[in-house]
């Protein structure tokens, strides 16, 4: 999963400027209500440090050693994250509160939800997160985000769909504002302190409507209780994998234009190159990166012939993909 471009690019150049926003549009001051949620949220949240071989797939666009957040959540020193923070890694540890560093092995990593699980290898001071759920979180809902070292109240902006250049797709993802520091991983509790979703990225629209405010999105945490016996027993989920195709369109001028092709997989290996304009999957106009990935899916699961139709150097021209599975193509059996 390469995160060069689209949100990825985004985060990284806006990340540095987030600690300076101390008033945004939206954002709301502490309450007394907030002290129980904040409390609990301090107690759960670790750090988590990874380290990457350079020659892994994401060593170039996520580098090789990477830190953010993470939610304890069972007293076995279980750990949710996500996954980009230790995805292809060969060592990782979590740091507590207070700086202790602990070996942790890694449990799994799911690209369609995002999540990462990591366990401890020493018993954890951290006091295990209670899961809640995210449907019950509507606009203007109260909530407290906590990172390692950054705990503050936030409001819901809405739940809506995601999209990312690297085939990822969120059916209903969690927007919150004001925007925190140290996202990666960062959990969201809700009133009660219960967790309700976990840190992917910071969007400068957290509303869809082209006017904001900045914020956070949110993975939520309901996507995790249906996968999390497979994850525990087999490091990805059961299902079929969904298809991969390896591209990375970015929508520009009403198009989607091709900005990278992972090395080696399957745009690669049909010809498809940067620059190229996705037009359409199949026969069916498509201009949108939720559209080109809803109609992915829905030909089947990895393995399956991709139909494109692609603008290259002036000529438009019919390209079939052989879909894949993405795990083969990400090097991860150094880690499980």
């Amino acid at each position: 999963m390469d995160m060069r471009s689209g949100p990825m690019r985004l985060l990284r150049l806006v990340v540095s400027t987030v600690a300076l926003l101390s008033v945004v549009p939206g954002s709301r001051p502490a309450t007394a209500a907030d002290a129980p949620a904040a409390s609990i949220a301090t107690a759960a949240v670790v750090m988590v440090e990874s380290r990457v071989p350079s020659d892994s797939r994401s060593a170039g666009s996520l580098g090789t050693e990477r830190r953010g957040g993470g939610v304890v959540i069972d007293q076995g020193g279980l750990v949710v994250t996500i996954g980009y923070l230790i995805m292809e890694a060969d060592e990782v540890s979590v740091v507590e509160a207070d700086g202790r560093r602990v070996p942790a092995e890694i449990v799994a990593y799911d690209h369609e939800s995002g999540f990462g699980l990591l366990r401890a290898l020493t018993p954890l001071k951290a006091v295990p997160a209670r899961l809640g759920s995210a449907d019950g979180l509507s606009a203007g809902a109260a909530t407290v985000a906590a990172a390692p070292g950054v705990v503050g109240p936030t409001l819901v902006v809405g739940r809506r769909s995601f999209a990312g250049g690297w085939e990822y797709l969120l059916d209903s993802a969690v927007y919150t504002t004001p925007p925190i520091p140290n996202f990666g991983g960062a959990g969201l509790f809700d009133s009660e302190g219960r967790l309700v979703g976990i840190g992917s990225l910071i969007v400068g629209d957290t509303a869809g409507d082209g006017v904001g405010p900045p914020g956070n999105m949110f993975v939520p945490i309901d996507l995790l209780p249906p996968i999390l016996a497979d994850l525990l027993a087999f490091g990805k989920p059961s299902s079929p994998a969904s298809p991969w195709i390896g591209l990375y369109p970015e929508p520009s001028g009403g198009a989607l234009v091709v900005a990278r092709v992972s090395p080696g997989g399957p745009a690669d290996g049909a010809g498809i190159v940067p620059g190229d304009v996705i037009l359409g999957l199949g026969e069916a106009p498509v201009r949108q990166l939720e559209a080109l990935w809803r109609g992915v899916r829905a030909l089947g699961s990895a393995g399956v012939d991709v139909p494109l139709k692609v603008l290259s150097k002036g000529q438009v021209r019919d390209v079939v993909v052989k879909s894949r599975d993405r795990r083969t193509w990400l090097r991860l059996d150094r880690t499980y």
